[in-house]
């Protein structure tokens, strides 16, 4: 059923605004400010993060337990479908970079730089970091709003999709720093696997050699960050390197994700096909 819901779910953002209707944020923000507020709480990051993290958790496995033994197991699949989109991420990268490109073509580096800041929250020193930023941007962007959950949704099921959402909400939300940093550390167990396998599928859509460079150097780093070697081998792959190309290389970069993305459909395919 797990590739049916991706299908779906490819269907569902084609035909209309899905996402946008389903991606409701305020419940949780209104619960993490409830809890952040309450005296009981304060300094027990542990506690606010089983309350905001493992109680969403804790009712849709219940969910899913008890409609499983309903009508066949057909009742499950709008509940894939719909914790699927919800843990989608927020927002379209392309149309957050279109202002950024508008200035950057029309050569006016200053307003760029304020687009910059201002919808992609990156800033530089020169125009060549500038640009290698926005590049990051767009990367991470399609990494964890779209690799990572369909990855953890094909090998865990709707609850892991979810699991990974809501951790990156509340590392974004969050206003207690102890709660921040418990939900970055679980993310950042979450990101291991998958945006290394992410890595390597850059490297098979893209410059094989550049990319699996960068794989090999981060391969056994349990520190790096997924941002930063997600980033570094995309640009690797799409030949972007910093000071190397224009505006014209985010567009060489989303052609590369999109190549990658079917590549991961065509084997989530061939793995249900051929079991």
């Amino acid at each position: 059923m797990s590739f049916l819901v991706l299908l779906l779910v490819v269907l569902l953002e084609r035909i209309g605004h899905w996402r946008e209707r389903v991606q409701q944020d305020g419940p949780l923000r209104a619960a993490l400010a409830r809890v952040e507020a309450e005296p009981r709480l304060a300094g027990r990051p542990l506690r606010q993060l089983a309350l905001l993290f493992g109680m969403p958790l804790l009712l849709l496995g219940l969910l899913l337990w008890m409609l499983a033994p309903q009508a066949y197991g057909i009742l499950l699949l709008p509940v894939h479908v719909l914790v699927l989109l919800w843990s989608l991420g927020r927002g379209d990268p392309q149309l957050s970079l279109a202002p950024f490109r508008d200035s950057w073509q029309r050569g006016d580096v200053e307003a760029a730089y304020l687009d910059a800041r201002r919808d992609l929250g990156v800033q530089a020193e020169d125009a060549s970091k500038l640009l290698a930023e926005a590049q990051g941007f767009l990367l991470w962007q399609a990494y964890q709003g779209f690799f990572a959950v369909v990855f953890w949704y094909a090998v865990l099921g709707p609850l892991a999709a979810l699991a990974y959402r809501l951790l990156a909400l509340l590392v974004e939300h969050a206003g207690d720093a102890g709660l921040r940093r418990w939900a970055a550390r679980l993310r950042h167990g979450l990101d291991w696997l998958p945006a290394r396998l992410l890595v390597l599928s850059l490297a098979l859509a893209g410059n094989f050699i550049a990319a699996n460079r960068v794989f090999w150097a981060y391969l056994f780093d349990l520190r790096a960050s997924a941002t930063q070697l997600v980033a570094e081998a995309g640009r690797a792959a799409a030949d972007a390197l910093p000071g190397r190309g224009g505006v014209e290389t985010l567009d060489e970069l989303w052609q590369l994700l999109r190549r990658t993305g079917l590549l991961w459909y065509s084997a989530l395919a061939l793995a249900i096909l051929l079991p």
